[in-house]
């Protein structure tokens, strides 16, 4: 009986305390189920969540690390989103005209502080006060202007040295694709400042009693500099940027820069195992005639002109074919095949002719581009491109099939007319088609400064991007077994 009471007494505890056992368990797994679902409707952000004092632990690191550059915050790179991310971004204008936040760029660019006779003291520009490497890029007022005529076609040098200059320049409104920082360890890129088309179009002959060419002598001096510094032995140089858009220019360092980025009008004068499409970029031609507002621009039937070429007809190389080609249109009416030079007004007059065009042949010459395409763009007349090696800027994202028309050389230059029949049967809605595409894409080949989003500064940026991610994942396949073999 007192078993039986006991056991009465007894049995109702144990049943609560497995409730509550049970309910505590119910309760965390709930809590538990909560958070995993708020985690996973949050948009990821690509790096691991950084305490504060973590974060200022390696801020604190960071500047008793040494550099080879001046230290900047590291604080940014530990809690920035993933950049990949970004890209649809970054090309906004930063309309407040301050200076670019790192974390919403592309591109963390470090740029060398070469002397003054690399680049401004190329345009006979000398620093003073504050200002004794760069100039001020606040106001147009403080920045020199590059040498006109055929000089400006090659000045990507110029405008992409000034872009990055304005990227830390508070009240300069630009697109954030690149930033510039102070801390060679933070970047994505090292940029190389040498305006090396300008070099070559005015220092590569020896002056007076010179035994080299000031190009000459920059170059090997640019070479000796890169090759003992810490940024290029750390990858060998694949992280730096060089321009090199003349076809003749950097012709002593190239081969001993090669396995930088070059930035190049074509491969043409380039082994490939120096320079290919596979890590290097193709720059733009800055176009040398007026741009056509597109309010301005002549529609179809105020086009008289059916083709327009005008240039040196005689060329060596691939430019042979110039020459077949001008005897092959010359009688023809409707086509302006002439030669052509920058003197005599001669660019004004090739922009009023461009302009009077329904097609704009681009011809392979010397080399395989020409400005011409970008002058062509320009006018908004559809250009016509015969060159079979070829390379044109951003092609991975701009489909030149769109607004342009391609014809092999050995077509072109075929006796049964096919070239003019071609041009012909294009009737007027596909050529205005193409008309249309080239008023919205014309803004992608401008240079200017500040930069805007999209034009040819900021498209140029990120095409290196896009080379750059490339390049690092072909490194990242090549290390694979790295750590591995190292113990």
């Amino acid at each position: 009986m007192s078993s039986s009471v006991s056991e009465k007494k007894f049995m109702p505890s144990k049943h609560l305390s497995c409730l509550i056992a049970i309910s505590v368990f119910l309760l965390i797994s709930s809590s538990l189920s909560l958070i995993e679902f708020r985690d996973s409707s949050r948009p990821s952000s690509g790096f691991p969540f950084t305490s504060l004092s973590n974060a200022s632990s390696a801020s604190s690191n960071s500047s008793r690390e040494g550099g080879s550059g001046r230290q900047g915050s590291r604080v940014l790179d530990i809690r920035r989103p993933e950049r990949e991310n970004r890209a649809n971004v970054v090309s906004e204008l930063d309309s407040q005209g301050s200076s670019c936040d790192v974390g919403r760029a592309l591109l963390r660019v470090y740029m060398y502080d070469l002397p003054l006779e690399f680049h401004f003291g190329l345009l006979d520009w000398r620093g003073a006060g504050d200002h004794r490497i760069w100039p001020s890029v606040d106001g147009r007022t403080g920045i020199p202007a590059y040498p006109g005529g055929l000089n400006l076609q090659h000045s990507a040098e110029y405008w992409l040295t000034l872009d990055l200059l304005a990227s830390n320049a508070a009240g300069v409104a630009r697109p954030c694709s690149a930033v510039r920082v102070n801390d060679s360890r933070e970047a994505d890129v090292v940029f190389v400042p040498f305006f090396s088309s300008l070099s070559y179009n005015r220092h590569s002959k020896r002056q007076g009693k010179q035994s080299v060419s000031l190009d000459r002598m920059l170059q090997e001096r640019l070479v000796e500099f890169l090759k003992g510094r810490s940024e290029w032995q750390r990858f060998g140089g694949k992280n730096h940027l060089i321009l090199a858009h003349h076809p003749n220019s950097m012709l002593l360092a190239r081969e001993k820069l090669g396995s930088a980025m070059f930035v190049l009008a074509d491969f043409g004068r380039y082994p490939p195992e120096i320079a290919n499409v596979e890590k290097d970029v193709i720059a733009p031609y800055k176009h040398m005639v007026r741009t056509i507002p597109a309010a301005d621009s002549a529609p179809f039937n105020e086009r008289p002109i059916l083709a327009y070429f005008q240039g040196a007809i005689y060329r060596k190389d691939g430019g042979a074919i110039r020459q077949e080609l001008f005897y092959l249109l010359k009688d023809e009416s409707d086509v302006h095949f002439t030669f052509g030079s920058v003197q005599a007004h001669g660019i004004s007059k090739a922009g009023k002719g461009m302009a009077s065009s329904k097609f704009c042949l681009n011809i392979a010459g010397d080399t395989p581009s020409s400005n011409r395409l970008f002058d062509a763009i320009a006018s908004h007349c559809v250009p016509v491109i015969i060159s079979d090696e070829i390379e044109l800027p951003y092609e991975d994202v701009l489909d030149y099939s769109e607004f342009c028309i391609f014809v092999r050389a050995s077509d072109a230059v075929s006796s049964n007319g096919y070239l003019l029949n071609l041009l012909r049967g294009i009737k007027q809605e596909e050529w205005t088609k193409m008309w249309e595409k080239l008023k919205a894409i014309a803004g992608r080949f401008e240079y200017q400064c500040p930069s805007r989003p999209n034009d040819a500064v900021d498209m140029i940026w990120q095409t290196v991007y896009r080379k750059k991610m490339r390049t690092k994942l072909d490194l990242h396949r090549r290390t694979r077994y790295r750590r591995s073999q190292l113990q």
